[in-house]
């Protein structure tokens, strides 16, 4: 029997199971007989599986990462139909997620079921997580379960990191890409005693950009350049049904940007518009678990994360200055006290401290409104709630599901208020799965420090007494996994409705010298309609396309508008093509924004308006290609190789220091094309 007759047949033999199988040769002696001494099989998951309980949801596991660059989480997103990832403005590179078609901070973000990247980390912590770092996503469309607490509106996005107790070993990654940008992360664990059961692991990550560019040459450049250190130290400790997890973390982050010094626009005796905010950030986190009856996965937990985050930022002559800290812990306890039906119930203390500074030049007007609190001179805000929730599942095997779940939270700001939420999952059919859902959420807005990216903009800023924001969350999907020429066509369709009681908006329409951000005064809404389906056309190849409608509208100065900014539709088209060894792989996506409305424009002095009223579709393409080997794998691949660019993000860059300069309107890509390389490599084994 050769080698060839070898590997089919165990290519054969796994070929049967639900895991897309990866056979690699380890070791490979020299051939006597005919015969391989040593053959080492790994099997390789699918990159996206769909969450199995009541939640509509998808988990993304490392190997669906890693098909693109997947610097950060928020370049994590580029092969998925549901969540959309957008510049918020075209100077300082904050980012924000977009999920049913309404902004990132109705989403909650937890890293490891814990709620983290609030309030001021919101505008820049997509870039706090390492793309390396990560072990899977799960991505929840809803409100999903109460016992995470009651921020989530339109979703959840959980981060899992690489664990210590994994099997031991250490990976490098290097990255470069054509906009001179270096990322080097190194991750390594080792079992204490030569057991799993204490282990502990370093996550380190290094990123520098050390030029700047301005391809469009409005003399504004197209990224910020951004220099970061981030590390980690995570434990981990079993001893019987005692489990310990707990780890620290610290951050440090430069980013500048604003006019580059030479530039035409810029006038010899006016100084250069710049940028620079500067930020420190130190989280710690532990989990203690006592399993009380393995037999009924009876157990109680201590769960709880502190942060500290320190920013410092000037944008052209304003200086801010915001230090906020939070603390979150969770007292849970679970039982499954019959066969298919499932309790849990918890206690949970969240508090919240945020002292902000604001200066401004001489001269400059204060925003106005935010009740008597300005100018922001040791403005100190302070909110602690205590809750309590309560949730119970019933499954009857695997076809039926039911989940529901209510939480009573004291805020010492808002009061009392309560969070119902209900998920179903019902399967009538092996091919057919339906899920619904509906629940309330709720959250505390905190105007500049969610968005203090605004500052950069030179209209006056007037900022409302703010109220407690509460929606109401319906949803619907239908999955179908149709048996097609032996193999399985899986189609999915999806409809979600989201009704606002109480918003923050921020309104650049009803003054376009004048950015508000105040309390919705009328209607708010989004209707999301997605279908999807994913194919394998043939052996290590599949196609998935999606295409999702969105009608979003809220009210500004009492009309009931498009939401400006929101893309109406979008379409994608992904393929992956792995070998059958498994030594190469080829991916690609295409995506097709469609058009928006832009804010409404101010009349020049010649009388016509400033921008258009709405902007185009474009497309985005973007692959890459992998080579995997022994002990690393290396990458080549580029993104926006359509090289669509905005054509005007930044409204009014001849005079950044008037009040018409506005760079906050950002709907595409302000960089061109990009192309990048890396390589990873792996001492040992990291799952």
């Amino acid at each position: 029997m050769t080698d060839k007759i070898i590997l089919a047949g165990f290519a054969l033999l796994f070929a049967s199971s639900a895991l897309a199988q990866q056979v690699s040769v380890d070791t490979m002696a020299t051939l006597r007989d005919q015969e391989l001494n040593n053959v080492t099989v790994t099997a390789r998951r699918v990159g996206v599986r769909r969450m199995g309980g009541a939640v509509n949801g998808q988990d993304i596991l490392r190997g669906e990462l890693f098909k693109a660059a997947c610097c950060n989480l928020g370049e994590s997103f580029v092969n998925n139909p549901s969540v959309d990832v957008n510049y918020s403005d075209a100077t300082t590179g904050a980012r924000q997620i977009k999920l049913l078609g309404l902004s990132g901070t109705y989403v909650q973000m937890l890293t490891e079921n814990l709620p983290n990247f609030r309030g001021a980390a919101l505008p820049y912590g997509l870039g706090y997580v390492p793309g390396s770092w990560m072990k899977s996503l799960q991505v929840s469309k809803g409100n999903s379960s109460v016992k995470n607490g009651y921020e989530a509106m339109t979703g959840q996005i959980n981060v899992e990191y690489l664990k210590p107790d994994d099997e031991q070993g250490a990976a490098l990654n290097i990255y470069g890409n054509s906009m001179s940008k270096l990322e080097i992360n190194a991750d390594g664990n080792i079992h204490i005693g030569g057991s799993k059961n204490f282990s502990t692991e370093i996550l380190t990550h290094f990123e520098n950009s050390w030029s700047h560019h301005d391809g469009n040459g409005d003399g504004f450049q197209d990224d910020p350049q951004v220099r970061q250190y981030n590390l980690q130290n995570r434990w981990f400790y079993k001893s019987g049904n005692y489990m310990l997890h707990a780890g620290i973390g610290f951050l440090n982050e430069e980013r500048t940007s604003g006019q580059v010094a030479g530039s035409h626009h810029l006038a010899a005796e006016t100084a250069p518009y710049r940028i620079r905010i500067g930020t420190d950030r130190y989280e710690g986190y532990m989990k203690h678990a006592l399993i009380l009856d393995p037999s009924r996965g009876t157990n109680i937990a201590l769960i709880g994360n502190l942060s500290m985050h320190k920013q410092s930022a000037d944008y052209g002559l304003k200086h801010y200055d915001v230090h906020e800290k939070n603390a979150y812990a969770s007292l849970i306890f679970e039982t499954n006290f019959a066969t298919g039906h499932n309790l849990s119930a918890g206690l949970g203390l969240s508090h919240d401290y945020l002292r902000q500074n604001l200066t401004l030049a001489e001269g400059t007007a204060a925003p106005t409104g935010y009740g008597n609190r300005y100018p922001l001179l040791g403005n100190v805000e302070r909110e602690t709630t205590p809750g309590a929730y309560m949730q119970y599942t019933y499954s009857l095997g695997h076809r039926f599901v039911a989940m529901t779940g209510l939480r009573i939270d004291r805020s010492s700001v808002y009061g009392t208020f309560v969070t119902p939420r209900f998920h179903v999952k019902w399967m009538p059919a092996d091919f057919l799965t339906l899920r619904l859902s509906a629940g309330k959420g709720y959250r505390s807005p905190h105007a500049l420090a969610e968005n203090n990216f605004l500052m950069a903009s030179g209209r006056r800023l007037v900022i409302d007494e703010l109220k407690q924001e509460k929606a109401w969350n319906y949803g619907a999907s239908l999955s179908f996994l149709i048996p097609l020429q032996n193999k399985a066509l899986k189609l999915n369709a999806e409809y979600y409705y989201t009704h606002f009681v109480n918003q923050t908006v921020v309104d650049y329409d009803t003054d376009p010298l004048t950015l508000r951000i105040g309390n919705l005064d009328g209607k708010s809404y989004s209707h999301t309609f997605q279908i999807d389906a994913s194919y394998p056309f043939f052996r290590g190849f599949e196609l998935t396309a999606a295409y999702r409608y969105n009608l979003v509208k809220e009210t500004f100065g009492g009309r009931l508008l498009a939401k400006p900014l929101q893309s109406r539709y979008k379409g994608l088209l992904t393929a992956s093509y792995k070998t059958p060894l498994g030594l190469w792989q080829f991916d690609a996506t295409f995506a097709l924004n469609g058009s928006g409305r832009m804010p409404t424009p101010y009349v020049s002095t010649d009388g016509t308006p400033s921008w258009a009223g709405h902007y185009r579709a474009y497309g985005q393409l973007s692959g890459q290609v992998t080579r995997y080997f022994r002990h690393f794998s290396v990458y080549l691949g580029g993104e926006n190789l359509t090289n669509y660019k905005q054509k005007n993000p930044i409204m009014g860059y001849h005079d950044p220091w008037s009040q018409t300069f506005e760079p906050t309107m950002v709907y595409g890509p302000v960089q061109g094309a990009m192309v990048y390389a890396g390589i990873r490599l792996n001492f040992g084994k990291r799952i």
